[in-house]
């Protein structure tokens, strides 16, 4: 394992991180940062990335939440330091989910917060709904069980092209051109920082993408991945009992007011943050997320009473029936 420290971050507090790796149940190997925390953390905070993202989106956030928890940065398989599939038709929630469990397992972690960006936010709302059992809260970023078209076509269109360029530079540049318009008050060192989370360098200094091209096969286009998010909503509405808070970016093209709205009517206790000036997705560095997360997290139990073990149990037992007979809709 490597060690790797940010005490920059804040003179007060030394965070570090260690490379760790689990393996799934098909034998590929999934990276992950594993932020100690402090020396007794209530509780560890399981964070996951979006469709092309990787443990560098939450560089930020994590040694932030690390002051009090332990925290773990996950990269999905097929992303940065993960093994690629042999099979690209393993990449879709429902194998992802597969993986996360395998990782609580490995981990010896009985429960945990989840804080899911995008694709992660999908992954966490099952997770939420088959395995509640082992989930305190839910933090869903700039993410739903209905998404728009505008937002999709727009990942769609990248996701199988990837990226390959000379420079940091021109990176950020091919960044600022495909998202500007949903990251209006960037600077050019906001761009480079994000192309260094999104983007890898080659040994001859080149620049490109940090996942594999065949997820964009298992993810299909626009009309794919709205029939994806829609499939969620019996998951989303298995959450009634469990803390959640959902988080959107004021000018999204993926999760529109409408949505969000109604997702709190069908979950009345979820907790809602906006944040300014960010599109799809916000990268939860911004004041307002983090004052919601943090305030989200201090809310949670460090671990689950007998009685709602029992009855979550009950519930997600009777839902995965209901499921497997197709009486969910």
């Amino acid at each position: 394992m490597v060690v790797r420290s940010f005490g920059a971050l804040n003179p007060h507090f030394m965070s570090s991180f260690l490379d760790r790796t689990v393996t799934t149940h098909d034998g590929l190997k999934l990276h992950l940062r594993d932020y100690p925390g402090p020396a007794t953390p209530p509780f560890a905070v399981l964070c996951i990335p979006g469709l092309t993202r990787n443990a560098r989106d939450f560089e930020d956030l994590a040694p932030h939440l690390a002051k009090r928890h332990r925290v773990l940065c996950v990269e999905l398989r097929g992303r940065a330091g993960s093994e690629y599939a042999k099979d690209f038709t393993t990449y879709q929630p429902a194998v992802y989910v597969r993986d996360m469990i395998a990782l609580l397992d490995q981990l010896e972690l009985k429960s945990v917060g989840l804080v899911g960006t995008s694709l992660g936010g999908i992954i966490s709302t099952i997770l939420g709904a088959v395995a509640s059992t082992r989930v305190l809260g839910i933090v869903l970023n700039d993410i739903g069980p209905e998404v728009d078209t505008s937002g999709i076509s727009r990942i769609a269109a990248y996701v199988a092209r990837g990226y390959s360029g000379p420079s940091w530079d021109a990176a950020a540049e091919a960044l600022r051109q495909l998202d500007g318009k949903i990251f209006p008050n960037f600077t050019h060192a906001d761009w480079i920082r994000m192309a260094k989370r999104r983007f890898v360098e080659n040994p001859d200094g080149t620049i490109r993408h940090d996942y594999d091209l065949n997820i964009a096969k298992a993810f299909g286009g626009a009309s794919q991945a709205q029939g994806n998010a829609s499939a969620l909503k019996p998951f989303f509405a298995q959450l009634t009992n469990l803390p959640v808070l959902g988080i959107r970016g004021a000018i999204s093209d993926v999760l529109s007011p409408a949505t969000f709205a109604d997702m709190k009517r069908m979950l009345p206790n979820m907790e809602q943050c906006v944040v300014a000036n960010r599109g799809h997705t916000p990268y939860l560095d911004e004041p307002e997320a983090l004052t919601a997360i943090d305030g989200f997290l201090a809310r949670l139990p460090a671990r689950l009473g007998m009685a709602t073990v029992v009855g979550r149990a009950l519930r997600q037992s009777a839902f995965l029936v209901r499921y497997k007979l197709g009486m969910v809709r």
